[in-house]
Parts: C-alpha cells; structure tokens; sequence
C-alpha cells in the first residue's frame, strides 16, 4: 500500500487548508458526499443516547468539531466523517459505540489530536471525539497507582502527580494528551530507568467492538492490554479510562546545555555514541541541528544561522549526583571550542515542559518522522547536516536522543505491542507557519526521508506520517509477527470491523 504516495509528495499532502488552487473547492465537494451519506443516519436517535454533543456535515458546529483540537495546522480536506460524536463520559462511549455498529459506521477515535498525520480524520463513519474525558480519577499516593481519564496533558498530568511527591514516565511534550501518547508507546522523561509510558500502565478501562466496557491487565482481557499499549491509533477499542503506576518524584532534576558550531556536528555526534553507555540511565542525551539563539547569531552567521546543540537532563536525588552523573559531558574533545553552555541547572518538571514547549511551538504546520537507529551517529549526524542548512523555515530542526547506561540497546517491553528498541532514536521535524509555504517545506521533509532510509530499523508510530507512508506502520513493530498479531486480534475482537483500521479511509 505505500507505493502509491512513496514516490512523490503526494497530491492529498498538498491539498490541505486551500494550498492549492482548487483545494477549497475540493474540500467542498468532499463535504458535498458526507452530507449525502449522512442523510441515511438518524442523528437524533445518537443524541437521545448520550449526553454530548452530536454534529453531522449539514450542522453549523460540525465544522468546528471537526478540526477542533489537532495539533497540526496541516489539515487535510478530503477526509470528512457522516457524524461526530463528542462524549461526555464512558457510558457516551458504549452507547456511541452501539449506534455506530447498529448502524454500519465504521468507527475512529481522536484522544487529544496530537498525532501529527492527523489520522483521527477518516473519510465517513463515526468520529468519537474524547475531548471532554479529562479528569483526574484518584491519586493513591501509599500505593503509588493513579487513574486518570485520556484527555489530560503531559504538563497537568506531572503537576497533579508532582505535588504529591509523585511522578511518571510521561511525554516531553507539555500539550500532548495521555491517549495518543500512551498508545503509542510512550517516548519518556527518564525513559532510562522509567521505561516508556506505557511500562507504568497497570490497567486499562476499553470499551469494545460490542460497545461493552472492560477492564484490562496482565490478568484480565490480555489481549487487549498487550495491544493498546504500542498499537497507536490502530488499537481495537476506545481506552478511557487509564491506571498508571507512579514512582517517587526525584529530588534534583538537572539541566544543560553546550552549543557547538554546526560544522563539528560529526565530531560532537562519534563522542555522545562513545560516551552513551558509560552515562548512567538516569542521564537522558539528546543532539539537536537548531537555528542558533539570538545571542550565538552572530557566530553562526557562516553556517547559516544553525548550530549543534547537545542537552542532558538528569533525574537525580542530590546535586552532588546530578554533577557525577554528568562529568563526562566536560570531557569532550572539542569542550573548549564550545559557544555557550548552562552545566546542571536545577529544574522541575514545569520548567522541562516550558523548554520543550519552546521547541515545538502550538499553531504551526508540520511534517514528522520519527525512527530508530542502530548506526553510527556520526554517519547519520554528518548525512542530515548539509540538508539542514538548507532548512526553508528556521523553525524546523532535527534531534536524535542517545540511550544511555551499560546496557544498550535498552530493553523493550516483552509484553506490549510497543516493541522497538534501538540506540538512537529521532529525525525532523519540518515546522512552518504559512500555508504558501507548505510545497517547499514538504518537499524539504521528503529528502529528509530519502536521505534517513539507508539508516532507519523502524519508526515510531505516535510520530510519523504513516498516512502518506503506509508502510511505517508495519515498520514501527519490531517484528513483522508483533504487527500481524494486531491484526489477528482485530479479527478476534473486532470480526466486523468496527473501528477503523490503520489503513482504511485515509485515501
């Protein structure tokens, strides 16, 4: 399925928010069939069911519903649902999930809308839109176990926790939603000693094909569990409700930075790999190709503007461990040659979310992909940087993260559908403002993606652009057995095809 958009930029990528001449008039016609095929369902039979809210293409809401709450400014215009659901609570859920199956509508979930491929828009069927499921159930702070509903952020979830002296494995970013992100697999703070997300999910609460409400652990309904923890917006179910096991939150969280000219970005890339495993597993490293700050533009004005930027943070119980912890990052063989630095400056977890959040910044257009790497970084640093000088928006950037600790790759889950592991994990992220933009920046993130294969082992689902690229979705399984037994669960646990698919109705 992925010849068909692997060869070019596809005209679906460029046909999003009126990028092209006749895109407006596309998406009107597109709007034009979901009317019509939502003449045959009997909205008002959904509304007397739930609580929330229903729309349909002819309503003055839908369009709002429809686009409310995705992350990427990228919208695609050619995939729209018959009806949109925004639930209420679980109970909206199964009822929605029942009308939607007595009816023939082929369901899809959006649970946070951070996906940057947008593939919680499908064309027809029923759009459950799990918005309003956003509440904290209960902090049990002696058993260290928290159950929360999906539609809260990576930033709440951690100020919720952290006031109790808690935490957990949770997402960088600051907006992204607990759904989405756990699902996928969940890239962590403190993946080292964590685990990702989803190895601190204990229980998940999933309303089913049948429209039933379940729960599901290691003892109960493994099935489920094993897949909705790695599965990505493929899973078979609707997770709403999700029981986390939470740790102590550490008492010394450390910071730093070291700017290095983009020229030695090679260099910078052969040390971190040397160094990665002599670093403790509460060390998380990461190497960025960056538009230089404003106060190292003047320095950088020769290599474009950009710069290579190396960041630590360090999960620890003291300052005198987080400055242990670290030490080798003052050894570097080019350390005199660097711009600027900031060496284990102690910050929380909202200041983490407030630098990240600076990194990604809301409202822009977007391209990703992220993948795992066993190659030389040098090699990969050193293939990418030529490209990235040529960056059309100053936004864009590309980081890796280097796993650290004596035992590399890290070990993955033996028991979740999440099964990638490798020693680097990253790629770009082409960011953009203006729709007149968006031909030379796709066109920019699709040499990235020719230039990235020789070195890529798989990708991560939660950020890739596995709409144009079919074929990453089977390549974010570490094994092609790990993808084909979702897709055997499906047809277990949902013989009709309920729920929409990775595949279906994006095309």
């Amino acid at each position: 399925m992925g010849n068909a958009r692997d060869g070019d930029v596809s005209r679906r990528a460029l046909m999003v928010g009126g990028a092209l001449v006749g895109g407006s008039v596309y998406a009107e016609a597109m709007a034009g069939v979901a009317r019509e095929q939502s003449r045959a369902i009997n909205a008002d039979a959904l509304r007397h069911k739930i609580r929330g809210r229903v729309a349909t293409p002819e309503g003055a809401d839908f369009h709002e519903l429809l686009f409310d709450g995705l992350w990427n400014e990228l919208h695609p215009t050619d995939r729209l649902p018959q009806i949109i659901a925004r639930v209420e609570d679980e109970q909206d859920v199964c009822a929605a999930v029942r009308f939607a199956r007595h009816n023939g509508l082929k369901v899809v979930v959006r649970g946070g809308g951070h996906n940057w491929c947008n593939p919680s828009l499908r064309q027809g069927g029923m759009l459950i839109d799990l918005s309003n499921l956003n509440k904290i159930i209960s902090i049990d702070a002696a058993s260290r176990i928290a159950t929360l509903q999906p539609i809260i952020s990576n930033r709440d979830v951690q100020r919720y926790l952290n006031a109790h002296g808690l935490s957990y494995p949770s997402g960088h970013c600051p907006q992204v939603k607990l759904s989405g992100y756990l699902l996928s697999g969940g890239m962590s703070w403190n993946q080292g000693v964590w685990g990702p997300g989803t190895s601190s999910v204990e229980a998940i609460d999933v309303v089913t094909a049948e429209g039933d409400l379940i729960t599901a652990s290691k003892n109960e309904n493994f099935d489920y569990f094993w897949a909705a923890r790695g599965a990505g917006y493929g899973f078979f179910g609707v997770a709403v409700r999700y029981h986390l096991k939470l740790y102590p939150l550490p008492k010394h969280i450390a910071a730093s930075s070291y700017y290095y000219n983009i020229d030695k970005v090679g260099v910078v890339a052969e040390w971190l790999g040397d160094i990665a495993g002599k670093l403790p597993a509460n060390v998380e490293l990461s190497l960025f190709l960056v538009s230089a700050p404003p106060e190292l533009a003047e320095k950088c004005k020769d290599q474009s503007g950009k710069v290579s930027l190396v960041t630590t943070t360090t999960f620890a119980d003291s300052e005198e461990e987080a400055r242990r912890a670290t030490e080798l990052l003052e050894q570097s063989p080019i350390v005199g040659e660097c711009l600027s630095k900031t060496v284990n400056e102690h910050v929380n977890f909202d200041r983490l979310f407030d630098m990240s959040g600076a990194m990604w910044p809301a409202n822009r257009r977007n391209q990703v992909e992220a993948m795992f790497s066993n190659s030389s970084p040098k090699d990969l640093l050193e293939a990418l940087r030529e490209h990235f000088m040529r960056a059309p928006s100053p936004e864009s950037l590309i980081l890796y993260t280097f796993f650290t600790g004596p035992h590399l790759p890290p070990a993955a889950p033996n028991d979740a559908a999440f099964s990638m592991s490798a020693r680097l994990y990253g790629g770009p992220w082409s960011m953009w403002k203006d729709a007149r933009d968006d031909e030379k920046n796709l066109s920019w993130h699709k040499k990235y993606l020719e230039i990235l294969k020789p070195f890529t082992m798989g990708h991560y689902i939660g950020e890739s652009d596995t709409v144009s690229y079919p074929d990453h979705v089977r390549l974010a399984f570490a094994t092609r057995a790990d993808f084909q037994r979702i897709e055997d669960l499906r047809k277990k646990h949902d013989p009709t095809g309920v729920f929409f698919n990775y595949f279906d109705g994006l095309r």
